[in-house]
């Protein structure tokens, strides 16, 4: 019994890693703290992996994602932006690639000034491509919430400075 319990939160955590880190990435600004922020969600989850029904693993393992964020920057109480170099090759022939890492770094410098909950209704809803409704559940927040930190969080980056040369947020929906 405990061996099938390790394989198959095994299993889960190998197959969601990438997925969560992208969104952990998107919600801390820093790859490494979104690594760190996975990990230690995932041993969490763990923790508790027998007792999670199996229809809401995706939404417990991203609510406790997001709740492990907002603990972090409330220990924290800093504000964390982005500030990448470009690498050399960046800046040579392959100009897709230069404008593809501005473009990055635009968007998360962008999304480092929006409030926390802010954030990660942007981050859920638009670029996990998650519905209304399933950031409502991941947030346990109601549906009109979302809806009021979508369109706050959309209206604060398209009005944010490093969006003046960029017409639309990478990545997101009109």
């Amino acid at each position: 019994m405990k061996h099938e319990k390790h394989d198959a939160f095994a299993e889960f955590a190998a197959a969601s890693w990438p997925r969560l880190v992208r969104t952990a990435h998107m919600l801390t600004g820093d790859f490494h703290e979104a690594e760190d922020l996975v990990q230690i969600t995932l041993a969490k989850v763990y923790a508790r992996w027998r007792r999670i029904p199996s229809a809401d693993i995706d939404v417990y393992v991203r609510r406790a994602l997001v709740n492990n964020n907002l603990s972090r920057l409330r220990k924290k109480r800093v504000a964390h932006l982005l500030m990448p170099f470009l690498p050399e090759s960046a800046h040579g022939s392959d100009s897709g690639l230069a404008e593809a890492v501005e473009e990055r770094a635009a968007l998360s410098q962008a999304l480092a000034a929006l409030s926390a909950r802010q954030r990660a209704v942007v981050v859920l809803r638009y670029l996990d491509d998650l519905s209304e409704q399933d950031v409502a559940d991941v947030l346990n927040c109601s549906l009109g919430t979302v809806k009021t930190h979508a369109r706050r969080g959309m209206a604060a980056l398209r009005a944010h400075p490093a969006f003046a040369v960029h017409t639309s947020v990478p990545g997101a929906r009109r």
